[in-house]
């Protein structure tokens, strides 16, 4: 009787560590792409900053608020 319910303890303990293994991938997993999407959008606005015309973005982003109507 012992056996089993050390047995059956055993199971438990090793089932609790496979789901922490688990958690853990998964949570460095969704870091990493997060991070990948930040990385991304910073070359983005790199790449946009470079093509800007020699007005400032300020500048632009005045105009596009002024009223013309």
């Amino acid at each position: 009787m012992p056996n089993t319910v050390e047995n059956k303890l055993d199971e438990l303990m090793h089932e609790i560590r496979d789901i922490k293994k688990a958690l853990i991938l998964d949570r460095t997993s969704k870091r990493a792409v997060a991070r990948d999407m930040v990385t991304a959008w910073g070359t983005l606005g790199q790449n946009v900053s470079a093509r800007w015309d020699k007005i400032s973005a300020l500048d632009e982003i005045r105009q596009q608020r002024e009223k013309t109507w």
